[in-house]
């Protein structure tokens, strides 16, 4: 028995060591999900936010993950050191639920990437033709054509149709160049075309998401896949433990 304590001392001693390191580097990845969550929350939240009936929870999912990894990640430093079976059980179960969360979100991010195209130009569509300047969506549009310059959906010509053309002419938020750029030329279809932005928005939005949801996926996809090794580590360290303990009885 006393050999036997010996022998899986050392193997414990090692656990140990393993799993604190695993859980200093867990504490970083959740600071950096909910630095991604937030980035992609702030950056994306007004391409999202015109897409309405698709939008997707993966930043928010990202936000809260992040943040509670942060707390847990210190929950189990402190359980290693203490070398509580019962508290690295409940650190390799909480590892479990992050590892499903993760994926909920890798998955929300991946299906939106793809579905993206097939109702952004509807959606954006509908904004630019019910534009009123003071609405979230109108104000989307609106960042969306300062950040990107662009103008419209497919080209400046979409704002002809609009109900905001016929009083006010194409939002300023298409010029070019602003001092270039006033509510006269605006309302003149021979004039401004050549004071707005040429593109639509269209191609850039979808580029745009596509591209950046996919790093929200990918970064994800590639934290969830390192919680099997903590939840593993938690596992065997808990089971050694407890085997250890029973035997000194």
């Amino acid at each position: 028995m006393a050999s036997r304590r010996m022998e899986t001392k050392p193997v414990i001693t090692c656990l140990k060591t393993l799993l604190v390191v695993y859980s200093f580097v867990f504490w970083i990845t959740g600071a950096i999900l909910l630095a991604v969550g937030l980035w992609g929350k702030f950056m994306l939240g007004a391409y999202i936010s015109i897409i309405a009936d698709s939008s997707t929870n993966a930043p928010y999912v990202l936000i809260g993950t992040g943040t509670c990894i942060i707390v847990f990640g210190l929950f189990g430093c402190f359980a290693t050191c203490r070398g509580s079976p019962w508290m690295l059980k409940l650190y390799a179960m909480f590892l479990s639920l992050i590892f499903l969360a993760e994926l909920v979100a890798g998955i929300s991010g991946f299906v939106f990437r793809h579905e993206i195209k097939g109702t952004f130009q509807r959606t954006f569509s509908e904004a630019v033709k019910n534009y009123n300047s003071q609405d979230e969506r109108s104000l989307a549009v609106d960042n969306v054509q300062r950040s990107l310059k662009c103008c419209g959906v497919l080209n400046y010509t979409s704002w002809l149709s609009s109900i905001w053309f016929p009083n006010n002419g194409i939002p300023p938020s298409c010029c070019a160049s602003i001092s270039d750029c006033n509510a006269s030329d605006l309302h003149n279809v021979t004039i401004a075309p050549s004071k707005v932005h040429q593109q639509g928005c269209y191609e850039l939005v979808t580029d745009f998401i596509e591209t950046n949801m996919g790093i929200i996926a990918g970064v994800t996809f590639g934290i969830a896949v390192s919680q099997s090794i903590g939840m593993l580590l938690a596992c065997c360290l808990s089971r050694l433990i407890t085997a250890n303990q029973y035997e000194m009885v």
